[in-house]
């Protein structure tokens, strides 16, 4: 049985919109909007009843939507460069665009903008959001990574302290009751501590129905639902995630992706090469992911935002701020920073029966020559790719479709 594309991503897709425009309406009425990146606390946002809209996110619509290049022409207007970290930029060069030319009617003037000083040029690019006319900026530290243990992902919902290590947790969560009073200053807002709580409560929750799903796609022969379709179905709760809608979204995709399984569905019955994506996805063409089917039935059945969203979330401890850091201090690593990153990614390509991977490193991901080798060395092989996903110049350089074709047919040798 052939299967259709998800319920459970065209209701995100829906939801996300309506729930944009209400937020932009809300926003251009006076309300507090903050813009935030994907590696900092949310959570308090929620918690604070404050709007915010990620800025990975965003950059994706824009990317989707074929504003990337015009907005990347106005990022090299103001002076800045517009060939590194097109992800974390394209945001900042689309305010610039005419009203018509922005995707969903443009993203209102941040109150706040917030991110996660990750390095010198996503500092830069956050420090000039500051600059614009009625948005303050705040910027937490961005700490290096301890010696990881073994198997991470069984140990961070409980012994987070013993992957992260306490000075580290220490210092985010200063910074994050920093960030807490900065916001209360601007807003007037308390934040109530059983609030947060109930958040992170939720999250915890969203995140286990995320690690069921993601565990029966692992298991499936032949593989149930398309990348391109879990990745919204995904990501968009995440955004929302600690919400009650977030977790009825996470429950019903598994519910729907265990039907699937139950009634024979296959995105491809002819399935003889299993494919993992590693990498930030290609948002201005998610047909790739299904572009590979008929000519070699190789089908992408993982990539990281069910599988970080099963085993990157989930914290479980009595202080919700501690917690909260706890989740946020070391995300980055776990994706991106070997030995975490690349122990996790062999892990995942084991249990998913991958027969070959395609690897998209942007500029801004350290480790990824290591992250390819460790996969290399157990025997799976890689196209490595380096390009940044939501820039179309960058991916249509690479000619990303013609390599994945060749690597097939060169080096990912067919089931029988």
């Amino acid at each position: 049985m052939t299967a259709d594309r998800l319920h459970a991503a065209t209701a995100a897709i829906r939801h996300q919109k309506q729930w944009f425009a209400e937020t932009a309406r809300r926003a251009r009425a006076g309300e507090p909007l903050a813009l935030v990146s994907a590696d900092v606390p949310h959570e308090i946002f929620r918690a604070l009843d404050i709007p915010y809209v990620v800025s990975q996110w965003w950059a994706s619509i824009i990317a989707a939507k074929r504003a990337g290049p015009a907005s990347m022409a106005r990022v090299a207007a103001r002076g800045l460069p517009d060939f590194s970290q097109q992800y974390d930029a394209m945001p900042l060069g689309a305010q610039d665009l005419p009203e018509q030319d922005q995707p969903w009617g443009g993203l209102p003037a941040p109150t706040f903008a917030v991110a996660e000083k990750s390095g010198d040029v996503t500092q830069k690019i956050f420090e000039q959001w500051g600059e614009r006319p009625g948005t303050r900026a705040f910027l937490l530290s961005r700490t290096g990574a301890d010696p990881a243990p073994s198997r991470w992902w069984d140990l961070v919902p409980h012994a987070w302290e013993e992957v992260f290590g306490p000075d580290r947790i220490d210092l985010l969560q200063d910074e994050i009751k920093e960030l807490i009073a900065w916001l209360e200053h601007g807003t007037g807002r308390r934040l109530e501590r059983d609030r947060l709580a109930e958040v992170m409560a939720r999250g915890n929750e969203q995140a286990e129905w995320n690690r069921r799903t993601r565990d029966l796609i692992a298991a499936a022969r032949p593989t149930p639902v398309l990348v391109n379709d879990t990745m919204p179905a995904v990501m968009v709760p995440q955004w929302h995630r600690g919400s009650a809608w977030a977790v009825a979204a996470a429950r019903s995709l598994h519910e729907e992706i265990a039907a699937r399984i139950d009634r024979g569905a296959a995105v491809c019955a002819e399935e003889r090469r299993r494919l993992m994506w590693i990498g930030r996805g290609l948002w201005g063409d998610l047909d790739t992911y299904r572009r590979f089917h008929e000519e070699f039935g190789a089908v992408f059945v993982w990539s990281m935002y069910l599988a970080i969203a099963a085993d990157g979330y989930p914290r479980y401890g009595e202080d919700p701020v501690r917690a909260l850091a706890a989740r946020f201090v070391g995300l980055t690593d776990l994706l991106y920073v070997p030995p975490f990153s690349s122990e996790w990614y062999v892990h995942q390509a084991r249990t998913h029966g991958i027969d070959g991977v395609v690897h998209l490193v942007a500029d801004d991901t350290p480790g990824g020559t290591l992250i390819t080798e460790a996969l290399e060395v157990d025997g799976v092989p890689v196209l490595e790719i380096r390009a940044s996903n939501a820039d179309s110049r960058s991916t249509g350089a690479a000619r990303i479709p013609e390599r994945i074709a060749t690597f097939l047919r060169d080096r990912v040798p067919a089931r029988a």
